[in-house]
């Protein structure tokens, strides 16, 4: 019975943490619009595929860390029986 409170304490809080992080991205998505808009305005010819390819990496970084440690706790916790 306390594992099954320990699991739901952790899911609240991470629930709770995941509801305040689109705060957080709808100020990021301004502050790129106005850089490319402020650059937009100085040079005609503004190439932005630097900060999409940014975007994208550091959107993929934490897929990447979750997958690998969901990996290696899923490697742990289920090791392989040996074949007789």
């Amino acid at each position: 019975m306390k594992k099954h409170t320990l699991l739901g304490f952790f899911t609240l809080a991470i629930a709770l943490l995941l509801s305040l992080l689109p705060m957080a991205s709808q100020a990021q998505c301004v502050m790129c619009k106005t850089q490319v808009e402020a650059a937009r305005a100085e040079k005609d010819d503004y190439d932005v595929t630097g900060l999409n390819k940014g975007i994208l990496y550091m959107m993929s970084i934490p897929y990447v860390l979750m997958g690998a440690v969901g990996y290696f706790w899923y490697r742990r916790t289920h090791p392989k029986t040996a074949k007789a």
